[in-house]
């Protein structure tokens, strides 16, 4: 038998979909604690690889749970990941195209779309047509409603640059005035 916690609250997509939208604060509040999540994971050399609001739980206090890690992998120091994997909308550019990977920019790149929908209750990138999905993923290039305030937006443009190298890290997030 395996026993696992139970979250009461259900899936953070569900959470989204019934508020369509969350407020800047409410938003502010779950994004922290998936950061805290995922630095947690990080440091234990652990790499999620499909992050998105159905794989995060909450609890009745809607504390976050990160779950599903039948994607994620070990870290090893100097070796690099090449598996596409995880959800297309969620993917980063570099996994995606089959290029090398080092793990933690893939999850940058995912909780960055989740802040996103968070925020606006829409996903940045988002096409029924896979090809073109991905294409508009490679481009980078998203809609930014007028609603958002600019520090939001700045870290937002930081997470979700396609050259992984210079998208944020989560020490960058941790750093952000706006998180």
């Amino acid at each position: 038998f395996m026993v696992m916690e139970y979250a009461s609250g259900g899936e953070l997509f569900d959470y989204i979909k019934q508020k369509s939208k969350l407020k800047e604060s409410e938003a502010r509040r779950f994004f922290q604690q998936i950061i805290s999540g995922v630095d947690y994971c990080h440091r234990h050399m652990v790499v999620h690889r499909d992050l998105k609001p159905e794989n995060l739980l909450l609890d009745h206090n809607l504390h976050v749970k990160i779950a599903d890690f039948g994607l994620s992998n070990i870290m090893v120091d100097g070796e690099f990941l090449r598996t596409s994997c995880g959800s297309p909308n969620y993917a980063a550019p570099e996994v995606i195209s089959g290029k090398l990977y080092a793990g933690p920019e893939v999850d940058v790149w995912s909780c960055g779309i989740i802040l996103y929908a968070l925020l606006c209750g829409t996903l940045p990138f988002d096409d029924e047509h896979v090809p073109s999905l991905f294409r508009k993923i490679k481009s980078g290039v998203f809609q930014i409603p007028d609603y958002l305030n600019q520090s939001v937006v700045r870290l937002l443009l930081h997470m979700l640059m396609v050259d992984p190298m210079k998208r944020a890290t989560i020490e960058d997030i941790k750093k952000h005035e706006w998180f």
